[in-house]
Formats: C-alpha cells, structure tokens, sequence
C-alpha cells in the first residue's frame, strides 16, 4: 500500500496538544506526526469496535510473540515473554525505575541537554540531579565520558539515565560509547535505565544497539524503556515496554508496579501493539523516506536563508536541533520573535542549560506545512 504522507490533516479543534491554538499558527514542535496511522493500526481498532465489547483486557502470547519478533528481528535482541513489563509511557516507567534503583536523596546522572522529563522526574521524586553536558563535535554530540566518571565518583551516583537515540541532538550512540559507559557504569556499580523510544526512527547510515544486548553479566542493574507510539505515531494510544533480564530486577519493577496498579494497559494499547509490530513495517519504511527528505529540504532551507543557525543532523527522529544563538541573546525573546511569527518550535531553554538558544524543529509533517514554517521562520529571525 502507498501512503500519502503529502496529505494535510486538520488536526484544529480536536483535542490536539500539539494543534490547540485558535488562530493559524504552524505547530513544528512537540514530537508527534501530522501523518495519518499505518491504515492496519486503524482496521485493527475498527475492528475492536465492531466487536463491541470493550471489557478487561490482557496480553496475549501473540502481542509477546510481536514484541519479540520485532526486536529480535531488528535488532539482535533476545526476548522472552518474562523479559516484557508493560507501562502506560517512558515517563512514567523513568519515575518507576528511579523508585527501583534509588532512593530519596540519591544522585542520578543524566546528560545536558535531555528531553526535560529527565531532569523533572528527578527532581520531582526527591532525588540528586546531576548533569554532565555533551560536548559538541563535528556538529554532532558526544559523551563526555571523562566528566561522566568524574561526576559518578564525586557525587556517589546511582543512577545513569541514558536517551539512546538522544533527544534532542538525535545521535545514535554507537557500540563502542556505549561500551565505554557500561564498563564506567559497572566500575561504580551504577545502574542504566535506557529510554530508547525512538529507536525504530534510526535513519539511513546509523545502526542503533540496545543496551540490553550489550549488558551481559551486569542485566541486574540495567533496564530500558521503549514503545510503539513515537515510531507509528499513535502517541495518543497510551503504551510502552519495559525490558529486562534478571529475575530479581523482574520482580523488583513488578513488586513497584503493583503497589500503585500500574501494569496494565488498555484495550486498544494491546492490539494497537500487536497490529503495528506484526503489519506496521510498511508503513515506517515509507514514512522514515519521506521523514528523510524533509530533513533534507529543512536543512537546505536553512543553509539558505538562515546561514547562520547551527543546525545538528539527527541520525534518528525527525527532530532537528537548531542553534539560533547567532539571531538572538535571550532565550524568550527567541521564542516570542517565532511566536509572533505564528510558528511555533520546541524552546531549547527547556532541555537545560545546554539548550540556551537553541530550538528543536519538527519535520514529521507535510511537505507544505513545513515550507509554511521554514517561511515564517526566515521572516521572523531576519527581521
């Protein structure tokens, strides 16, 4: 089947967070897609609607046997059914498992910049926040793997936080980094929770790991978060995974799940799962080629009109971040002179210190909804 990603949908007036403005601004910011679902996701919850029972609901052997294929298939990870927790999102499952490796007044290390829940997570379950930044190189992140060790060391850190792919730089970190962390990580006896939510959004010439595979012989202190709804776009379908591999830390998530009764999902979460793991392939080849030109052309784009932004290519996601520092010396006045414009990107600021004057840009829509932006981009900054 082709899909017609070029279509726009008016996604106005519908409940929308990321279209929920009343006049005509172009929303280029939080990370979902304006590309309609993978039409087998779609028959599937027609489907469950014709059936017309929408009773309690639980896993499957054949929603397992998906999860299973899926990664296994695609990337070299060995899973059973008693590797797989199901969670209601990453979020939630990062405030779990701080509960499940640390305790209040315990450090956590995360990198700077990150997607903000990270650092809110943190602080918000009484835990230590501790940043180490990214350096930049060649126009793409690395881990400063001498500032990581030094920070676990000083601050006595329990917990890494990994985002593997990043976000927001988009790097896909490769075997050998993540080697290095791991072996800092088991010097310390640090624990790694890895948010590899955007995995399936790896672009063409990268190849993503998870860290799973990579953690023999430490699977006690190492967990990771992922989900179907970034890579199928079906974000409003509540559902994600959690993967590990020792019984004991199966038990210990289990036991934390339990005590608020958050291991289930719903209904449709279920079978939303199953379909795009077992029929959703299609339809994510074909949207990461279009994703792919519409980095292309943004970036063009930009080269063009705004020479000056210093524009980081992700080798995953169809998110671009964007350093505006040349354009602005404030960081809300950097996003008011967008807004003004009527268009609308993810403000740097939030990701941390790190992300001062810089924006993050969704490309995962039309071809024409995105030149509109880049427009109003141009005008707003060369103003």
């Amino acid at each position: 089947m082709l899909y017609n990603f070029d279509e726009t949908i008016d996604r106005r007036h519908t409940g929308s967070l990321k279209w929920h403005y009343t006049d005509d601004t172009i929303a280029l910011w939080v990370a979902d897609m304006d590309f309609r679902a993978a039409q087998p996701i779609v028959n599937t919850i027609e489907r469950v609607l014709q059936h017309g029972v929408l009773g309690y609901t639980k896993p499957t052997t054949a929603l397992y046997q998906a999860i299973i294929n899926w990664h296994g298939s695609r990337y070299g990870l060995a899973l059973d059914k008693a590797n797989i927790l199901f969670s209601h999102g990453v979020v939630p499952s990062l405030a779990l498992m701080l509960r499940v490796f640390t305790k209040v007044g315990d450090a956590v290390l995360v990198n700077d910049p990150i997607y903000a829940p990270f650092m809110s997570k943190v602080r918000d379950n009484g835990r230590q926040l501790i940043l180490s930044p990214l350096r930049e190189a060649e126009g793409r992140y690395q881990l400063d793997l001498a500032d990581i060790e030094a920070k676990i060391a000083a601050h006595e850190v329990k917990l890494f936080l990994l985002c593997n792919p990043h976000n927001p730089g988009g790097r896909v970190w490769t075997v050998a980094e993540l080697e290095a962390l791991l072996e800092i990580c088991k010097k310390y006896d640090v624990a790694i929770v890895s948010d590899e939510i955007h995995q399936d959004l790896t672009l063409s010439g990268h190849e993503f790991t998870p860290f799973l595979r990579l953690a023999k012989g430490y699977e006690h202190k190492v967990a990771s978060l992922t989900s179907m709804t970034k890579t199928f776009n079906v974000a409003g379908v509540k559902g994600s995974m959690i993967f590990a591999k020792d019984k004991t830390l199966i038990e210990q998530i289990s036991q934390q799940q339990r005590l608020s009764d958050e291991h289930d999902l719903n209904l449709f979460a279920y079978e939303v799962i199953r379909s795009a793991y077992e029929q959703g392939e299609e339809w994510l080849a074909q949207a990461l080629t279009y994703i792919e030109a519409n980095i292309d052309m943004a970036c063009d784009f930009l080269e063009q009109h705004l020479p000056d932004i210093k524009i980081m290519r992700p080798e995953a996601s169809y998110l671009i971040w964007l350093d505006c520092s040349a354009y602005a010396e404030d960081d809300q006045a950097l996003y008011d002179k967008l807004r003004a414009a009527k268009v609308e990107l993810s403000a740097g600021s939030q990701y941390g210190e790190e992300g001062h004057l810089k924006m993050r840009l969704n490309v995962a829509c039309p071809k024409a909804v995105l030149i509109e932006g880049l427009n109003r981009m141009s005008k707003a900054l060369q103003g």
